[in-house]
């Protein structure tokens, strides 16, 4: 397993839940994208990173993946996350497979992507209103607009997931047994984690000798 964890995904599929568990559980250094591409696009909106922007939702996702991608990768390549084990897990939702092959296949990190797919547009909306709080940015949008992004949401998930199966990435589908999946899937990092520190403890047994 490599150096650093990107957790991708749609917003509500669980990305930061599972990013602040390997965080708290491995030692990762949790870095939200999100906040990141905020400041971005306040600070230098010359680089075109707009979330606002009056588009389709694949299309906009689509522009600000690609902007988003080389920017990760230039954080990758500075070595600042290899002088730790573990490094860093980065937790953002504008990465598309095709961006992360093109830009960050090779680099020192893997990526795990958690999409709710098979969810349909009514029923991510009523799981918004269901349980969203003050503390979440659509507990004040308004239900029209929050319907039309439930159907945006489940379009992209849909991409994705067809992205994930044509590049052999991971993903994994959190529309039902939600809980269940991502018990699963700590347990099998952790047993990914496992296996490798006994190969670097062998390594190291080798090279002594």
């Amino acid at each position: 397993m490599k150096n650093n964890i990107i957790i991708s995904g749609v917003p509500r599929a669980g990305k930061s839940t599972i990013s602040h568990i390997l965080s708290k559980k491995f030692g990762y250094q949790h870095i939200s994208m999100d906040s990141i591409n905020a400041g971005l696009e306040k600070a230098f909106p010359e680089l075109g990173v707009n979330t606002s922007a009056d588009m389709p939702s694949l299309e906009k996702l689509r522009n600000i993946s690609s902007k988003i991608a080389p920017f990760i990768k230039a954080m990758m390549d500075s070595g600042e996350y290899d002088e730790f084990q573990p490094g860093m897990i980065l937790d953002v939702y504008q990465l598309l497979p095709e961006d992360y092959m093109k830009y960050l296949h090779h680099a020192n990190c893997e990526i795990f992507y958690f999409i709710p797919s098979e969810m349909t547009p009514e029923e991510r909306f009523s799981i918004l209103k269901t349980y969203d709080t003050e503390k979440d940015y659509t507990f004040y949008t308004p239900e029209e607009e929050l319907r039309e992004r439930c159907v945006e949401i489940v379009e992209v998930s849909k991409f994705i997931k067809e992205q994930c199966i044509n590049y052999n990435l991971p993903y994994y589908e959190t529309t039902q047994n939600r809980e269940e999946v991502f018990e699963q899937f700590i347990k099998c990092f952790e047993h990914n984690c496992s296996a490798q520190k006994r190969e670097i403890s062998t390594i190291s047994c080798d090279k002594a000798f």
